[in-house]
C-alpha cells in the first residue's frame, strides 16, 4: 500500500464532498442540528407538573398544604376545582396530570392531631411522569407533617423529638441532578455513530452507479489504498464534528468535562474508524446506494437507540437483549463518555470498554477489504 496513491483517493474524495452540498450538509449541519434538537428536547426530569386542587376546607392549614405544592419546582398550580367532574375534565384535556383533592374536616383534623386525609389522582398513562410526580408529592406531605407535628410540640412546651434515622442524600458525579449532563455526552455518541455510518455507505456504491469504478479498477490503485483513502475525509468531517459536539455540550448545554478532554477524541476517533467501516462494508457489499443507505440506518440508528444505555438502562433489559447490545459500539461509547465527562475517570478505569472498541474498529475495516474485489462481477 503506498502513501501516495491513498492520499490521491482520499483527495479526490474529499474534492467530491466540497462539491456535493448534500454530502456536506449531511456531514456538518444534521449532527449539529440533532444533537441541539435532542438536546433539549430529551430529558428525564420532571419539573413544573400541572396541579389542580379542590380545596374543600379553605381553611389555614389548607392553604399552607397547598403553598408546599405551588412553592416547590415539581408542581405548577394551574386552578382550583369545585367538584369532581371539573378535575376529571381538567385530566382528560391534559391542563392537569396531578390533581389535589382536601377535605372539609382538614383543619380539624390537623388540629386535634389525628391523620388527615388527602386524595392524590395522577394521570397514569404516562407511568415514568406519574411514578415521580407521585413520589415528590409523597415527599412534600412527609416535610408538612413533619413541620406540623414539629409546631405542636412546641407549642405544648416540649422538645421536638429528632428523628430516629437521619438521612443526608449527596449525588456523586451529577449533584444538580440534571438529566442534561448525563444525556448529552451519550447523545455525541449516538449521533456520531448514525451519521458517520450513513456518510460512507454512499462512497463505493456511489461509484459503481455512476460508472466510475470501473477506471478505478483500470488504475494500480490497490483495494486498500482505495477503502482507506475513501476513509480519511469523512474520518476529518467526523473529527471536526466531534470537536463543535463537545464545544456545544460546553458553552451550550453547559456540560461539564470533568476528565482527560484528549481523551475523549481518541475515543471517538477510535469508534469513528469501526462505524465508519460498518457504512463502508455495507456499501462495498450491496453495491447500492439505496440499500447501502437503509442498511446504515437499520444497523446504527436502532440499537444505538435503544441498545447503548442512552435511554434505558441496559441492565434493566431483558437477559437475550442485554447480550446483543455488546454488538453495538455505542455502547462502549456511551459508557466512555459518560465516565469521562461526569466521573473524570481515566483510561485505567476503561480499559475493557476502548479495548472492545478497538477490536470492532480492526474487525470492521479488516472485513471491508477482504470484501472489496477490484473486479466488474
Amino acid at each position: 500500500m503506498k502513501l501516495k496513491r491513498l492520499l490521491a483517493i482520499a483527495r479526490k474524495e474529499f474534492i467530491h464532498v466540497l462539491r456535493d452540498p448534500r454530502s456536506l450538509a449531511m456531514a456538518i449541519a444534521i449532527p449539529l442540528l440533532q444533537l441541539v434538537l435532542f438536546g433539549y428536547a430529551l430529558t428525564l426530569d420532571v419539573d413544573h407538573v400541572p396541579l389542580v386542587v379542590w380545596d374543600q376546607s379553605e381553611s389555614w392549614a389548607s392553604r399552607k398544604f397547598i403553598s408546599e405544592f405551588s412553592g416547590s419546582r415539581y408542581f405548577s398550580l394551574r386552578g382550583y376545582m369545585s367538584h369532581y367532574q371539573e378535575i376529571e375534565r381538567a385530566v382528560d384535556s391534559g391542563q392537569a396530570l396531578v390533581a389535589l383533592i382536601i377535605p372539609r374536616n382538614f383543619a380539624m383534623l390537623i388540629e386535634s392531631g389525628r391523620s388527615a386525609p388527602v386524595q392524590l389522582i395522577i394521570d397514569g398513562s404516562d407511568s415514568n411522569t406519574a411514578t415521580l410526580a407521585l413520589g415528590y408529592a409523597d415527599a412534600l406531605a412527609q416535610t408538612y407533617s413533619e413541620g406540623i407535628s414539629a409546631e405542636k410540640t412546641q407549642r405544648m412546651g416540649g422538645r421536638p423529638i429528632p428523628p430516629r434515622i437521619d438521612l443526608r442524600p449527596r449525588a456523586w458525579f451529577n449533584p444538580e441532578m440534571q438529566s442534561k449532563n448525563f444525556i448529552i455526552p451519550g447523545l455525541i455518541a449516538v449521533i456520531m455513530n448514525v451519521i458517520a455510518a450513513l456518510l460512507t455507505s454512499l462512497t463505493v456504491a456511489r461509484e459503481w452507479e455512476n460508472g466510475t469504478m470501473e477506471q478505478l479498477i483500470s488504475t494500480p490503485v490497490k483495494g486498500p489504498e482505495l477503502i482507506f483513502g475513501k476513509l480519511l475525509p469523512y474520518f476529518a468531517i467526523g473529527m471536526a464534528d466531534v470537536s463543535v459536539a463537545v464545544l456545544m455540550g460546553k458553552y451550550l448545554f453547559g456540560v461539564p468535562l470533568r476528565g482527560n478532554a484528549a481523551l475523549v477524541f481518541v475515543m471517538a476517533a477510535i469508534f469513528l474508524t469501526g462505524v465508519l467501516s460498518v457504512g463502508m462494508l455495507l456499501s462495498v457489499v450491496t453495491r447500492s446506494q439505496l440499500l447501502s443507505s437503509q442498511g446504515a440506518m437499520i444497523v446504527t440508528y436502532l440499537p444505538a437507540l435503544l441498545l447503548s444505555g442512552l435511554m434505558f438502562s441496559i441492565t434493566n433489559m431483558p437477559k437475550a437483549l442485554q447480550v446483543i447490545s455488546y454488538l453495538f459500539p455505542a455502547r462502549y461509547l456511551v459508557k466512555l463518555l459518560r465516565s469521562i465527562y461526569l466521573k473524570g475517570l481515566g483510561l485505567e478505569f476503561l480499559i475493557p470498554e476502548a479495548l472492545l472498541l478497538t477490536v470492532f474498529g480492526i474487525a470492521v475495516i479488516t472485513l471491508a477489504n477482504v470484501k472489496f474485489k477490484k473486479k466488474l462481477v
